[in-house]
């Protein structure tokens, strides 16, 4: 099969000039010329070339300001050009190459230069676009496989939360609405001035896909306190309380099996061991207070106290969206970090549409009314 000859395109107002190099060329290349500027530039947009060899003095427009408009111009920036000029003048040619010219040959044209230099180029061209095309390909295959290891790590979070769900009387809706709660969290947070550095879009995926483990400690707790029917005593209280460092030590495990401190699971473990701690310092296992909170645990704790409030439990009845946001808005700057509560109001009628198409089967609508 034939290959398509490569295009040159001759731009240049004098005949005896065309007629050389056309013939020179014309034997390995599609020669096409351009008698002027204006007419190169129309022709370029129709059908760009190469590589284009440019004269630099011309009526209507030289060659300096047919050469800037093309490397202004992004379509067409990566065409080569080498001008064809009579001056042998060194700021002439700075001036050419400051605007982005590829070569100068100078006339009256060496026919071997010619040829040498529009080769050399062409073959820079060709390797620049082969480099491009790589790149994109492993771009695009970079992302592929990051967008895998996204979701093996989403399915991993998930199918360790389902295990702890097995053992508690939480279900998958529970889940499921603190996960979208933290996600509505989390967007309206990272455009507030103190958060838009931290809350960058993968560490929102990761904190949103990390939500659903927040109570995987519960795995490690007494059928008899974790399934008890009713309110517990404040022994069996304490017991419940060590959840979140049975989670802790879980993940710290999962780490040291995969050699790393640093892991996709940096936040699942904020959350799991700190989404019970509460601004005012008065919260558990460390009574960590104010920004010592990580601040995916912050959020967290909002979005799971939230659901409790608004769900019914063997010990007490569902309050209604407004009850929650009462007592959420109350306890800004003792329980809850006062930047999430902002957000919390800002974003309260998407909690309330939330909790209404993922409640409990069975739960009484006129709750969420």
């Amino acid at each position: 099969m034939t290959r398509e000859k490569q295009t040159v395109l001759v731009v240049d107002d004098n005949p005896d000039n065309i007629t050389l190099i056309n013939g020179l060329l014309r034997p390995l290349y599609q020669v096409k010329v351009a008698i002027n500027g204006v007419k190169a530039i129309a022709m370029i947009k129709k059908n760009p070339p190469d590589i284009i060899l440019l004269d630099l003095v011309m009526p209507e427009m030289d060659g300096y300001q047919v050469c800037r408009i093309l490397k202004n111009d992004v379509n067409f920036w990566e065409i080569p050009i080498i001008f064809l000029t009579a001056q042998n003048d060194v700021d002439a040619e700075s001036k050419g190459f400051e605007l982005g010219a590829a070569d100068y040959i100078t006339k009256p044209v060496n026919s071997a230069i010619l040829l040498s230099r529009v080769k050399t180029h062409l073959d820079l061209k060709k390797a620049s676009n082969f480099l491009k095309s790589q790149n994109q390909y492993l771009e695009k295959e970079i992302s592929r496989r990051t967008g895998e290891v996204a979701l093996i790590q989403e399915v991993s979070i998930m199918a360790m939360a389902a295990l702890a769900e097995t053992r508690d009387n939480e279900t998958g809706l529970h889940l499921q609405r603190t996960k979208l709660y933290v996600s509505e969290l989390c967007e309206k947070l990272a455009h507030r001035p103190g958060h838009q550095r931290i809350l960058t879009r993968e560490i929102i995926d990761t904190i949103v896909a990390s939500a659903p483990l927040h109570d995987i400690g519960k795995i490690g707790i007494p059928d008899a306190v974790l399934l008890k029917p009713g309110r517990l005593t404040e022994a069996e209280f304490e017991i419940m309380k060590t959840h979140a460092t049975i989670g802790r030590e879980a993940i710290i495990k999962a780490e040291q099996i995969m050699d790393r401190r640093e892991t996709y699971l940096k936040y699942p473990k904020e959350i799991v061991s700190s989404h019970h701690e509460k601004w005012d310092g008065s919260g558990y296992p460390e009574g960590l207070s104010g920004e010592d909170i990580p601040l995916a645990a912050r959020i967290v704790a909002l979005a799971d106290a939230y659901d409790a409030i608004t769900s019914e439990r063997i010990y007490k009845s569902a309050s209604t969206h407004e009850q929650a946001v009462t007592i959420i808005t109350e306890d800004s700057g003792r329980h809850f970090d006062p930047a999430v509560v902002a957000a919390f109001l800002q974003v309260h009628d998407n909690f309330k549409a939330i909790a209404r198409k993922y409640r409990e089967p069975g739960a009484g609508v006129f709750l969420m009314e």
